[in-house]
């Protein structure tokens, strides 16, 4: 009689611990992925993977019912969201993840996404000559902590100007371009198609691309949470390969990708085409391609002040194992 009580009480205890969710139950497989992304040309890939299907078909047999993706005006409130638990994926600069993994982000860079295609574009009549002809002025582009803030930054101080020199204001894209057009700020440094824009409607010109302040810079990146790489590994192999996908469809397909694009985003589709046929950007899916510049990023993140006291590594940054596998 004892001995029945005593299993009957267990059996109340133990549902009582698992209803209070202090013992789990068999783990809740992922059914939603959610995606971040930016509207630039430098994110198509997460875009035509989207628009042509691909991330629900090639994700269902792992247990994917729905994919949502939600757009962000820069990487750096994008990484917020991902810090908040709202994301699973991003389609980021390889900046901001720095940032954010410094702040405890859980969650590592496992593929390229491009490199290079930014510009610094001036509104007319301000004489350009160089670094130090900015000096004094208004010049916008993303926040701080951003591949463009980043990039800006060491360009200036290799060229031996101080950063503080020049009044460089926050904005995302469509703001940086409201304000250039308006005369309230001297020039921009911007993803494209941000600059082909500003040149097409006559509010500036473009003249220094991002490849020439650093030569083959990584520029986005795919950033994939701990979560998932840990307890979904076959469903991360799935994404990175579907993004190589999309990638080389992209590089086989540039007018239709501009489409695409131009479809998602409401932008015109001539500027679009443009700013393909003019950046001096490449899509790429090879994370140790990137490697090297998003290590220097840290570095200089770190001297800007923008991770604390912690310098970043490679193996704080990336894993690469997923894509060595796909590829293999």
């Amino acid at each position: 009689m004892r001995r029945d009580f005593l299993i009957a009480a267990l059996a109340v205890g133990l549902a009582v611990l698992v209803a209070l969710g202090c013992i789990g139950t068999e783990e809740e497989k992922i059914t939603t992925l959610r995606i971040g992304y930016q509207p630039s040309t430098h994110q198509i890939a997460e875009m035509v993977a989207m628009e042509e299907g691909w991330w629900l078909s090639d994700l269902s047999p792992f247990g994917i019912e729905e994919v949502k993706d939600f757009e962000f005006p820069s990487g750096p409130p994008e990484m917020q969201a991902m810090l908040g638990g709202n994301l699973d994926i991003a389609y980021v600069g390889a900046a901001p993840p720095i940032s954010a993994i410094a702040q405890g982000l859980e969650a590592k860079i496992v593929a390229a996404v491009q490199k290079n295609g930014s510009d610094l574009v001036v509104s007319p009549g301000v004489v350009y000559e160089g670094p130090e002809s900015l000096v004094g002025l208004k010049v916008a582009t993303f926040p701080p902590g951003s591949i463009q803030d980043t990039v800006f930054k060491k360009w200036l101080q290799d060229n031996g100007v101080d950063p503080a020199e020049i009044d460089i204001k926050s904005m995302g894209p469509g703001d940086a371009t409201t304000a250039i057009s308006a005369r309230r700020v001297d020039a921009v440094f911007l993803p494209h198609p941000s600059p082909s824009i500003i040149e097409l409607e006559g509010k500036g010109r473009s003249v220094v691309a991002s490849g020439e302040m650093w030569p083959d810079h990584a520029c986005c990146c795919l950033v994939v949470s701990d979560e998932l790489l840990r307890e979904e590994p076959e469903l991360v192999e799935q994404i990175v390969r579907t993004h190589i996908r999309a990638t080389e469809y992209i590089n086989e397909n540039p007018e239709r990708a501009a489409e695409i694009y131009s479809a998602k985003t409401g932008q015109n589709l001539t500027m679009v085409q443009h700013s393909i046929e003019n950046w001096d950007g490449a899509w790429i899916s090879d994370p140790h391609e990137i490697i090297p510049s998003v290590v220097e990023y840290a570095r200089v993140d770190y001297e800007l002040g923008y991770t604390g006291d912690e310098l970043l590594t490679e193996e704080d940054l990336f894993e690469t194992s997923f894509y060595d596998r796909v590829v293999s």
